[in-house]
């Protein structure tokens, strides 16, 4: 009598499973359809995004990282974009649309060879070889700078270009960058030291550099000092109210004497905060936790300028600024917990306050004050100017190369003279590659409003004869030209994450085979 085998089930009757050809299908369409999603925000001439999330928040913006962030995402290897995208922006701060863009157009070309029956471990050695390329493409495009102030300006214009600030204002603010980045770099570039702080009720051109930190805060009683020069301070990380016990408990009170010493103690209480600020020569108090009303009027009494339920960031920044140390406690303080400032005022704007804290003694830092006209408008330019920030960083750190798709240009080129000396099918994955990064310049033009097919023609044949040629949207219509001559460069270092992290993705995207659902 024969047996029989009976069936193994593995995966439960519920799971999804998509193999093969299909599952590289399934996450190559769903990666093309998240990098078409940021692709008509790339350039000058860019669009902006509507994002709107289930409370009815909108949010309207030119940048790949937050549309990205924003987007609702469940596909996973659409998540993978997204992850992209946010590598891009913690390494170098800019050129995220670039990154997701790139990576679309990599697994659209390697889709047209899985087609063609290439083996998907072709395609991944192909990308790594070309990926490598494209890097000494880049480092070939780097600008011997004669003038680095003006060019660093003109890579964080370039940077903000498109993204709500207007031709002229982008002008302005990447001056304000470059001066801000300046002004900390005595000792070496510190991000940190650079914060950008938005405030609505202005046009842009009133954005403004402040030497210091800024924070929106009010003395926590009217009878305070606004303004206090040559100011020590107190960081402190715990209230200053009556101490509760840690256990419930009762007093029982039968009398008026025993009435007014309870009062009394607990007025002694919070007078003791008030006099070891005062004895430790504390002029200004940053608290994290809330003050007691009675300890604020103690504290005015001895002429001391306090703040209370100071977020942790700002706390933290008055500390490093300063010097201070962050208390736990008032026992045992001393002068050497407290830092020091030049000078700390409260000054009002409309309603509000803010408070500028200037010439911290243990570290330079500097605040670029960004104005809106409404909260959508600034809160795009503080995105924008963050970029620039961090473009301008990145430039004076690795280099600086030319923009409006010259070098993506130049890297295309520089592939297909090599593929030639590749044996076997890698080759063509190279070239493969070739034509995905062919597609930022295209994409500059046609956002530009050009056709994309004749600039790229005139930018391949202008870069052979002029070794260098970009995308120039300074006119209704997008022209050719030399980016250089129109002020328009990039950090080396967004080219060169933005190719490896793209390359990254799409390689391991196109090693999977197999999609199994799991819980």
């Amino acid at each position: 009598m024969a047996s029989r085998t009976q069936p193994i089930y593995v995966l439960s009757e519920d799971s999804e499973r998509t193999r093969g050809r299909a599952a590289q299908e399934s996450n190559i369409a769903a990666g093309k359809a998240v990098a078409e999603a940021v692709r008509t925000t790339l350039g000058p001439r860019g669009m902006d995004k509507m994002l709107v999330d289930s409370t009815g928040t909108v949010v309207i913006t030119n940048d790949g990282a937050t549309i990205l962030d924003q987007m609702d995402i469940d596909h996973p290897a659409a998540q993978m974009i997204v992850e992209v995208a946010e590598s891009q922006e913690e390494s170098v701060g800019d050129g995220t649309t670039t990154a997701a863009v790139l990576l679309g157009e990599l697994l659209s070309r390697a889709e047209d060879l899985l087609e063609d029956d290439l083996h998907p471990t072709v395609i991944v050695e192909g990308y790594a070889e070309a990926a490598r390329l494209a890097n000494e493409a880049v480092d070939e495009q780097l600008i011997d700078v004669a003038d680095a102030d003006d060019l660093l300006a003109e890579v964080a214009e370039s940077s903000m270009t498109g993204k709500g600030t207007g031709d002229t204002a982008a002008r302005e603010l990447a001056d304000l960058v470059v001066e801000a980045i300046e002004r900390v770099a005595e000792d070496g570039i510190d991000r940190d030291a650079v914060h950008v702080h938005p405030r609505v009720g202005a046009a842009s051109s009133a954005t403004e550099l402040v030497d210091g930190v800024v924070l929106e805060e009010e003395p926590v009683h009217d009878g305070m000092p606004r303004t206090v020069e040559d100011a020590s301070v107190a960081v402190l990380d715990t209230k200053l109210e009556v101490r509760q016990g840690g256990v419930d408990a009762e007093y029982s009170i039968t009398s008026v004497d025993g009435l007014e010493a309870a009062l009394k103690a607990e007025d002694d209480e919070l007078r003791g905060y008030a006099a070891a600020l005062s004895e430790a020569g504390v002029d200004v108090l940053v608290c994290r936790k809330a003050i007691d009303d009675r300890v604020a009027g103690h504290l005015a009494d001895a002429g001391i300028l306090a703040f209370e339920s100071v977020k942790s960031s700002d706390a933290t920044d008055v500390a490093r600024v300063t010097g201070a140390k962050r208390l736990g406690t008032l026992d045992d303080i001393e002068e050497a917990d407290l830092g020091r400032a030049e000078s700390i005022a409260v000054e009002s704007e409309g309603d509000d306050d803010l408070v500028f804290v200037r010439g911290g003694d243990a570290s330079r830092a500097v605040t670029l004050l960004v104005r809106g006209s409404t909260d959508h408008v600034v809160d795009e330019l503080e995105r924008a100017v963050n970029d620039a920030v961090d473009a301008v960083v990145a430039a004076r750190e690795e280099g600086i190369v030319p923009g409006a798709g010259a070098t993506e240009v130049a890297i295309a080129a520089h592939l297909r003279r090599a593929s030639a000396s590749v044996e076997g099918r890698k080759q063509l994955a190279i070239e493969a590659f070739a034509d995905a990064v062919d597609a930022l310049p295209r994409t500059l033009a046609e956002n530009a409003g050009s056709d994309p097919i004749d600039t790229l023609v005139d930018l391949r044949a202008t870069h052979d004869r002029e070794g260098r040629a970009g995308v120039i949207a300074d006119r209704r219509i997008a022209r050719v030209g030399d980016p250089l001559e129109a002020g328009i460069v990039d950090p080396a270092a967004v080219k060169r994450e933005a190719v490896d992290s793209a390359t990254e993705a799409a390689t391991m995207l196109l090693r999977i085979d197999d999609v199994i659902s799991a819980e």
